[in-house]
C-alpha cells in the first residue's frame, strides 16, 4: 500500500513496483489521480490521511503486506518555512493515521520517507555524515519544527515493535517531476539567485534512483534501520544550479550577498546548509547502485525531459 502513489516519487516507484511483479493498492486524495494510477495498473484508494476516521474506512476490508510512505505536500520548491507546515503535519499526524492504517490491512513492514536535511540545517564541515549521526536533534526557531515533524517520523515508524519499519533519509530529488520543472523555470527566468560563496554542499538523487532505492528497502531493508538515498557526491548548490543552467540553456544563476537571501529564510537556511552524507549502508545492506552516480550524470539525461 502506498501513500503519495501519485507525487514525485510515487509516480515512478509504482512502475517499479509494479514492473517487480507487486500489487500495488495507492492512496490518494482526488478521483482524477485515480483513474491515472487506475491506468498504470494500482487499486486506487481515495482517502485523506490526514482524516484518520475516513481513511480507515477506505482501507476496510483491504489486505496488505507492507505500507509505503512517500507524502509530502510540496509542488515546488519551498523558500519559507511556512511552506513546510503542511509537509510537517504529514510526516507528524499522517505518520501516526498510516501506522494505524498497517495495523487495519495487516500490513508486516513500513517505509517511511525521511530527509536528510534532519541531520541540521547547519554547515557540518569536512565530515562524512552516517546514519549513526544524531538526526532530528531539537533546534530554536522555526527550522526546530521541520526537525521535530522529520524526527517524529522516523521514531514512530523505526520504534513500532509490531512492525518492521525503516526510514529512507533521501537527498534532494531531481528529476521529470513538477518541483525539478518549478526550478527550471525560475532558471530561465534568472528567479533563482545564489550567494556569492556558492552556497553550501548540497546531496543529490536522481527521483528514479530514490524510487529504485525504495523497493530495495521494502524488499531487503533491516527492520529498524535508516538508509541515506544519495548519490554520493555532493556539490554546491551554485555549482549544480549552473550545471543545470547550462543543461536547459538558460543563463547561470545571479550571485548574490548571501544575507540578501534572508528574506526568504526557509531558502536562505537551505542553500547554507552544507553536508557530505554518505550511503554505504544502503549500497551494501540494500544492493543499490545509483544509475546516476552524480548530477551532471543525472541531467545529461534529463535535457530533453525538462527542455
Amino acid at each position: 500500500m502506498l501513500a503519495g502513489a501519485s507525487g514525485t516519487i510515487g509516480t515512478p516507484l509504482v512502475r517499479r513496483l509494479v514492473a517487480a511483479g507487486h500489487q500495488v493498492v495507492g492512496i490518494t486524495r482526488t478521483e482524477s489521480n485515480a483513474a491515472r494510477l487506475a491506468g498504470a495498473g494500482v487499486r486506487p484508494v481515495v482517502a485523506d490521511v490526514l482524516d484518520r476516521d475516513r481513511l480507515l474506512a477506505a482501507v476496510d476490508g483491504l489486505g496488505a503486506d507492507a505500507v509505503v510512505h512517500e507524502l509530502t505536500a510540496l509542488r515546488r520548491p519551498p523558500v519559507r518555512h511556512a511552506d513546510m507546515t503542511a509537509t510537517n503535519t504529514l510526516r507528524t499526524t499522517g505518520t501516526a493515521n498510516l501506522l494505524a492504517v498497517a495495523r487495519a490491512v495487516g500490513a508486516r513492514r513500513f517505509v517511511v520517507q525521511s530527509m536528510v536535511f534532519g541531520y541540521g540545517y547547519r554547515d557540518h564541515g569536512d565530515r562524512t555524515l552516517t546514519e549513526d549521526d544524531p538526526f532530528g536533534a531539537p533546534e530554536p526557531g522555526a527550522a526546530g519544527r521541520h526537525m521535530a515533524a522529520m524526527r517524529s517520523a522516523e521514531e514512530q515508524v523505526r520504534g513500532a515493535t509490531d512492525l518492521a519499519g525503516i526510514a529512507l533519509r533521501y537527498g534532494l530529488f531531481y528529476g521529470a517531476d513538477p518541483s525539478t520543472r518549478a526550478t527550471a523555470g525560475m532558471l530561465r527566468r534568472r528567479r533563482f539567485p545564489v550567494p556569492r560563496s556558492g552556497g553550501g554542499l548540497v546531496n543529490l538523487v536522481l527521483v528514479d534512483d530514490a524510487a529504485a532505492a525504495t523497493v530495495a528497502a521494502l524488499e531487503r531493508g533491516r527492520p529498524g534501520a535508516a538508509y541515506n538515498v544519495v548519490d554520493g557526491a555532493p556539490v554546491r548548490w551554485g555549482d549544480w544550479l549552473d550545471e543545470m543552467a547550462a543543461v536547459l540553456g538558460a543563463p547561470r544563476p545571479p550571485r548574490v550577498p548571501g544575507g540578501l537571501l534572508r528574506v526568504v529564510p526557509y531558502a536562505h537556511r537551505i542553500l547554507t546548509t552544507s553536508m557530505r552524507v554518505d550511503n554505504t549502508r544502503a549500497r551494501e545492506e540494500l544492493g543499490w547502485r545509483p544509475a546516476a552516480p552524480d548530477h551532471r550524470a543525472g541531467l545529461r539525461g534529463l535535457a530533453g525531459a525538462l527542455s
